[in-house]
C-alpha cells in the first residue's frame, strides 16, 4: 500500500495516457493492413501499399490538401487579429474593455451545431456563395477567441517593467512592441497558432454547414466512413499525428536546451562572483 500511495499520480497518469492513444494506435496499425473488404476495421494482412501508394485514391490527398489550405489561412488570419487583440486587453485600458473580455469567451462556449447554423443562416441570407471562403471565414471566427486566450496568459505573465524600461530609453511605441514585447510573447503566440491550426484541420460540424460543394479531409472521411475508409486515410492520418509528435519533442529539446545554457551562464556568473569576494590566503599569494 504504501508503494501505491507513493506512485498512485505516476500510475494514474500512465493510465490516462494509455487510455487517450489507444485510438491513435489502432490507426496507426490498419494504416499497414490490407483490408479484404472495403471497411478497413479488421486485421487481414500485412501491407505498406497505403505508404507507397499514400495517394492511390485521389479524393484523399485533394481533401487533404483542402484542409491544409483552409487551415494555413484561418490560423494566419485569426493569429495576426487574436495576438492584436489580447495585447490591446492586457495592455492598455478602453471604454468597453470588460465588455469585450466576455465577449472573446462566446464563440469558445457556444456549441459548434449553433455557431454553424448560425453562420450559415448569416451567408444564405446574405445570399454569400458557399465554399472554401466561407469555411475560411467561419474558421478564423472561432479559433481567434483561443488565440486570443493564449496570447493573453502569456502576456499576463510577463514582467511589464520590461516594456517600461525600453520606453525610459526613448523607445517609441512601435520599437517597444518589436524589441521587446514580440520576442517575450513569441511562445505564446506559436503555441496559440498551432493550437488554431489544429482546431481548424480538424473542424467538421461548422465546416459541414458552410461548405458547400468543399470537401475538407474530415468531411471526406466522414462521406466515406458509409462506404468504406481507404486505407490510405489512416496512412495520412499516422502522418499527421508523428508530425504533430515530431514538432512537440523538437520545441522540448530546444526548450531544454535553452534552459541549460542559461543555468550553465548563471552557475558561471555565480562562480566568479564568489571568487572575487573569496578570502585572501597565504596559498593565494604564493600562486600572485
Amino acid at each position: 500500500m504504501g508503494f501505491i500511495r507513493r506512485h498512485l499520480l505516476s500510475l494514474v497518469a500512465i493510465i490516462v495516457l494509455i487510455y487517450l492513444f489507444i485510438p491513435v494506435a489502432v490507426v496507426g496499425v490498419l494504416s499497414f493492413n490490407k483490408p479484404a473488404s472495403d471497411y478497413n476495421t479488421q486485421w487481414n494482412q500485412f501491407s505498406l501499399d497505403a505508404w507507397t501508394n499514400i495517394c492511390g485514391v485521389p479524393a484523399v490527398c485533394d481533401s487533404f490538401m483542402v484542409s491544409i489550405r483552409i487551415a494555413l489561412i484561418s490560423t494566419l488570419v485569426a493569429t495576426t487579429l487574436g495576438t492584436m487583440i489580447a495585447i490591446a486587453l492586457v495592455r492598455y485600458r478602453f471604454r468597453g474593455r470588460q465588455s469585450t473580455n466576455l465577449l472573446i469567451f462566446l464563440p469558445i462556449s457556444t456549441p459548434d451545431v449553433v455557431m454553424g447554423a448560425s453562420l450559415l443562416a448569416l451567408f444564405l441570407n446574405l445570399r454569400f456563395p458557399l465554399g472554401q471562403t466561407t469555411v475560411i471565414i467561419a474558421h478564423i471566427m472561432f479559433t481567434i477567441s483561443f488565440v486570443v486566450v493564449a496570447v493573453k496568459a502569456r502576456l499576463q505573465g510577463m514582467d511589464p517593467s520590461l516594456e517600461e524600461a525600453a520606453r525610459d530609453l526613448y523607445a517609441s511605441p512601435a520599437a517597444t512592441v518589436r524589441y521587446v514585447t514580440f520576442p517575450l510573447v513569441a511562445p505564446g503566440i506559436a503555441g496559440a497558432a498551432l493550437l488554431g491550426f489544429a482546431l481548424s484541420f480538424d473542424d467538421f460540424i461548422i465546416s459541414f454547414f458552410n461548405a458547400g460543394t468543399t470537401v475538407t479531409f474530415p468531411i471526406y472521411i466522414w462521406g466515406a466512413a458509409q462506404r468504406g475508409i481507404p486505407v490510405q486515410v489512416n496512412a495520412l492520418a499516422t502522418l499527421v499525428f508523428l508530425i504533430a509528435l515530431g514538432i512537440v519533442l523538437i520545441a522540448q529539446f530546444v526548450a531544454w536546451r535553452r534552459r541549460k545554457a542559461l543555468n550553465a551562464e548563471m552557475f558561471e556568473q555565480l562562480a566568479a562572483r564568489q571568487e572575487k569576494r573569496a578570502p585572501i590566503t597565504m596559498d593565494t599569494l604564493s600562486r600572485s
